[in-house]
């Protein structure tokens, strides 16, 4: 099979993308042609050359190098498919299953996603809607509500009433009287803990909020939860799920418990800081509490029509005990220390067969979808 892993992207996460996709590499079978496609800060499309790839998988410590070469640049052919879709230096790129190993936006929020169905490829992850609506945290929060999943309290607050200071100071005002200090606040369409930062007061919020619209033009100011941080691995297709074809099926792994020695899980704590938390697999909790979250995991899955694979983040409170659907990731780390894969490997699905088992369900995904008809 001809794999494609797309790394890299226009996004606060870039880095990421090329540590997670370097793990992903090296755990591809032999069995598979894998070429690999960076994309750089400014949204341009290079392939790389094979020697890449080899020497990537002959050395376990090297990183994954990224050549920026305008004849190899990368050119998208609508309606192209497997065999004619994308082209560089005169060649076609053969790509029966696309992985946008790619995180945060213009990579997890739609956009690759819309682009990969008009150009008529099979690619792992969640598609357009998924992608997008759980991208955004104000409507992923809605859907969450809409379906009975509790959510931490929140407010959003736009560009729009930016320009309006009146109607901006109120919102604010708002969100102070609703919510109380402390607060967090985070730009709707980031991640990474990109701009998220914890106020304890009207000067730190104005300061947070100034910075958080550096980063999107919607933030969110949510609750502060004095919090567990734990998290479930869900894989399978929601929509099209057939029990004939069992790999198909949404299946829950997890949770386990993310421990910050920093103040909250930021930036730091998740990529630059080797001791910046500790990832409990399995979360020490009390059996009903794993299922419940297990089971609150999966509705959040299937309530936003995920499909491929998904983190989701819960908060549990330890002043109460109430449990919170924070976020879902649909594209979630595959670096060495993300827990996604950790927690797949932890219930016997290990690094090799997760990737097996998520191209298989894009192909079958993309099978449904070409049966439907788009024409009288």
């Amino acid at each position: 099979m001809n794999i494609v892993l797309l790394y890299g992207g226009r996004s606060g996460e870039h880095e990421i993308s090329v540590l997670s996709c370097a793990a992903v590499a090296r755990k591809v079978s032999i069995e598979h042609k894998v070429t690999l496609v960076f994309i750089d800060r400014d949204g341009a499309w290079y392939v790389q050359d094979e020697t890449t790839f080899t020497a990537l998988r002959k050395n376990p410590v090297a990183s994954l190098a990224a050549a920026v070469i305008p004849s190899r640049r990368v050119h998208v052919i609508p309606g192209g498919g497997p065999t004619g879709a994308f082209w560089a230096d005169g060649k076609v790129i053969l790509a029966d299953v696309v992985f946008p190993v790619l995180h945060g936006t213009y990579g997890e929020d739609g956009t690759v996603q819309g682009l990969l169905e008009l150009a008529r490829v099979p690619y792992v992850g969640c598609g357009v809607f998924a992608s997008a609506a759980t991208m955004d945290k104000e409507y992923a929060k809605i859907l969450w509500e809409h379906a009975g999943l509790p959510v931490v309290p929140y407010r959003c607050i736009n560009r729009a009433d930016v320009y309006d200071s009146k109607r901006y100071d109120q919102k604010v005002k708002e969100a102070i009287g609703t919510l109380n200090f402390p607060l967090f606040v985070k730009p709707c369409g980031a991640g990474s803990s990109d701009g998220a930062a914890k106020a304890t007061n009207a000067k730190e919020l104005s300061l947070a909020l100034t910075d958080a619209f550096t980063w999107d033009n919607k933030v969110l100011i949510e609750k502060a939860i004095n919090a567990r941080e734990v998290e479930c691995s869900v894989m399978g297709n929601t929509v099209t799920a057939d029990a004939d074809h069992p790999e198909t099926l949404p299946v829950v792994y997890g949770p386990g418990e993310i421990v910050p020695n920093h103040d909250f899980y930021d930036y730091d704590a998740k990529y630059n800081d080797p001791d910046g938390a500790e990832l409990c697999i399995p979360a020490k909790l009390e059996k009903y509490e794993r299922e419940r979250i297990r089971t609150m995991a999966q509705k959040a899955y299937v309530a936003v029509d995920a499909s491929g694979m998904a983190r989701v983040d819960f908060f549990i409170d330890r002043d109460n005990g109430f449990i919170y659907l924070n976020e879902l990731n649909s594209i979630p780390g595959f670096t060495s220390i993300s827990m996604f894969p950790k927690l797949c490997e932890s219930e016997g699905l290990n690094f090799a067969k997760l990737l097996e088992t998520l191209f298989t369900q894009a192909r079958y995904q993309f099978l449904t979808r070409t049966k439907l008809r788009t024409t009288r």
